[in-house]
């Protein structure tokens, strides 16, 4: 039989076809603390556990912003999940679609033929991807900062847009290098843009023909307020403090087209911009919709307070996307900070699902939000009443995720990066040539001339 074949290709047959095996779709928050937890706590006969991601490692992306501005290095932001785990088996791949009622996954490695895993237990940790909308040129020339390999290229084409701008004299050219536009004002957005901003402040200084005046920011927002995570004192306190740094924030306003990169807003502004970053919300990853699983009404995995799927057995699942209610009629947020508090809880309720003991209800109180905005700037809003901005809200958003960001050794190698930027001066060495590596190569095995100049390879 196929199935039984594959199963043994990839877990080995013998005897382990008759230890349980609980199959973990993703190794973000959930997918790597949820495995942690399972090998710490179940016997090594008791169960087999496995993790299917495409990456080899789990991404601490509330760093990605500051890895955007180079003050954390993006090797640093990444915990490699093989290192982490003694008894958990690996997969770098995808799973393209889950039969629940036949307990199998189709697997596709990141090399290989696709394969068939059968699975007892499941726990859905996939995560989110970027939420984008069908606006004409968006899909072309947007980029998200939900990935370490997006944050380190948004730093590479930032640095290389200033040295376009101080390397031409044509006004258009310049005018459109120097324009960078960011949409959606929650977290990702506002951190994302500020920490930017600041590395451009300082970066301009070493450009000769580009003065601070020259660089404009845009920051795009559907909604009325920024950061409505830290509540409306600290975000209108956190929306001052961008527009006083000359960052143009634009309320109630909605990016229309990007079309060949001309940026087209709904107040009626246009403009060329060589950037845009679009943070305007997540969805649940594809994976969720190419199953038999029930879901919600907005394609979240339709999951109970115990982190079970509703309607089904051995099917677990919380973090970005699930919607676990709250208690209280509504849904906790899929933020990392759900996501971590419900790995215990969800890796407890498989151990219990297999040893048929009762399940226990997560339940998590907001412990508050803290924002990075640049160097020594910051919001935050702590147990619901301290209320911080500035350089106080900064030491508590990099005291709370320098705690947070998992691995002794990652912490340090951050606290390294963060003391060595203390130290020395910002580094503005930029790669953009990473992006597509090989060009080099290329040309110098096809050199292309014609009319007696020397063509570039595109």
């Amino acid at each position: 039989m196929t199935e039984s074949r594959n199963y043994r290709l990839v877990h080995g047959g013998g005897d382990e076809a008759e230890i349980p095996h609980i199959l973990i779709v993703g190794g973000g928050y959930l997918g790597m603390y949820t495995a942690r937890r399972l090998e710490k706590k179940l016997g090594a006969g008791e169960a087999r556990i496995t993790v299917i991601d495409p990456n080899s490692y789990m991404t601490y992306q509330p760093f990605l912003p500051e890895t955007a501005s180079g003050n954390i290095s993006p090797r640093h932001v990444v915990v490699p999940l093989r290192k982490v785990f003694q008894r958990v088996r690996v997969l770098g791949g995808r799973v393209v679609r889950i039969d629940h009622a036949d307990r199998t996954v189709r697997y596709e490695p990141n090399a290989g033929e696709p394969e068939t895993i059968a699975y007892d237990h499941i726990v859905m940790a996939a995560g989110a991807v970027s939420r984008t909308l069908p606006i004409p040129g968006l899909a072309e020339w947007g980029i998200g900062i939900k990935t370490v390999e997006e944050a380190a290229y948004l730093r590479n084409h930032v640095l290389n847009q200033l040295a376009i701008a101080d390397s031409t004299d044509d006004e258009a050219t310049r005018r459109k290098a120097l324009n960078f536009v960011f949409v959606g004002g929650g977290f990702a957005g506002a951190e994302a843009i500020a920490e930017l901003e600041d590395m451009v402040r300082d970066a301009v200084r070493h450009h000769v023909s580009i003065d601070l005046e020259d660089v404009q920011f845009y920051l795009i927002e559907a909604a009325d307020k920024i950061l409505p995570e830290v509540g409306p004192e600290v975000g209108g306190k956190a929306l001052n403090q961008l527009r006083r740094r000359g960052i143009d924030v634009r309320l109630k306003t909605f990016l229309e087209s990007a079309v060949d990169q001309h940026i087209k807003l709904s107040d009626g502004t246009e403009f060329d911009a060589g950037t845009l970053v679009w943070t305007a919300g997540v969805k649940p990853s594809p994976v969720v919709a190419a199953s038999d699983l029930p879901l919600g009404p907005k394609g979240h995995l339709d999951t109970s307070e115990y982190l079970t799927v509703n309607g089904v057995e051995n099917a677990f699942a919380g973090g970005d996307n699930a919607q676990v209610p709250d208690g209280n009629g509504g849904y906790y947020p899929p933020n990392a900070q759900n996501a971590v508090r419900q790995a215990p809880v969800l890796a407890d309720n498989v151990i219990a699902s297999l040893r048929g003991n009762g399940l226990k209800a997560y339940r998590h109180k907001n412990l508050g939000a803290v924002a990075g905005l640049g160097l020594h700037k910051g919001a935050a809003q702590l147990f619901g009443k301290v209320k911080l901005n500035g350089r106080l809200a900064w030491y508590a958003h990099r005291s709370y995720h320098l705690f947070a960001v998992p691995t002794f050794n990652r912490k340090m190698r951050v606290l390294s990066d963060w003391t060595l930027a203390f130290l020395l001066r910002r580094d503005f060495a930029a790669l953009p040539e990473m992006a597509e590596p090989r060009q080099a190569f290329e040309e110098a095995s096809h050199p292309q001339v014609e009319d007696g100049r020397l063509r570039r390879v595109s």
